[in-house]
């Protein structure tokens, strides 16, 4: 494994994305359980695009334009829904102990779906894994199974460090309702934000 793929994989999981916005958010509103438990939901969510990358389901998505659209527009609407969740105080991002198995399943669902409705990363994977194991590489499929789960691995261990850093600061935001509803309408503006993004990417 070249450092090179370490490197440009750390550079990539740790710029400030969806999942890790989530994963900060949820650490700042449910505590560090959570937001342990939503960086793994983000992390899990990469999985099908990492696996169509390497069974060249990519490919197909990238020549379908109807396919792409479609899942691009419902991660959109997916955005917008969590940007009117968090703006409300409602939903996966509503300040609670995050300890019931309600809650949990919502963590889950919600940092799972937020990737998984993301077909740029199908994509991104798709460009981003072959680099590393060039045409005709011995046993080529194990060995991008291997980065893809170094990768994940990755993923995990930053969006669990966001969530537990937010974590931190939980005791201090929450005792201060007018920081808390700044930070929460901040966090759904952001999501805003990322859905228009989202909007705008062509394959």
């Amino acid at each position: 494994m070249s450092i090179a793929f370490l490197v440009t994989a750390l550079v990539i999981v740790a710029t400030p994305g969806t999942g890790a916005l989530y994963t900060i958010a949820t650490g700042l509103a449910r505590g560090t359980r959570a937001s342990v438990l939503a960086a793994f939901a983000c992390t899990l969510g990469t999985l099908p695009h990492l696996l169509a990358a390497i069974t060249g389901l990519a490919a197909v998505l990238h020549a379908s334009g109807v396919a792409f659209q479609t899942i691009k527009y419902l991660g959109v609407a997916y955005l917008l829904w969590m940007a009117w969740a968090t703006w409300r105080d409602t939903g996966a991002l509503s300040v609670d102990a995050g300890t019931t198995p309600g809650s949990r399943r919502q963590v889950l669902v919600a940092g799972i779906t937020l990737n998984l409705l993301n077909p740029k990363l199908t994509i991104f994977f798709f460009a981003f894994l072959p680099q590393f194991v060039p045409a005709g590489t011995p046993h080529e499929v194990p060995r991008m199974l291997a980065l893809s789960a170094v990768f994940m691995a990755m993923t995990f261990v930053v969006f669990a460090t966001y969530g537990a850093a937010a974590a931190a600061l939980r005791d201090r935001v929450l005792t201060r309702p007018r920081v808390v509803r700044r930070i929460r309408q901040a966090f759904a503006a952001s999501f805003v934000a990322l859905s228009a993004r989202l909007a705008v990417e062509s394959r």
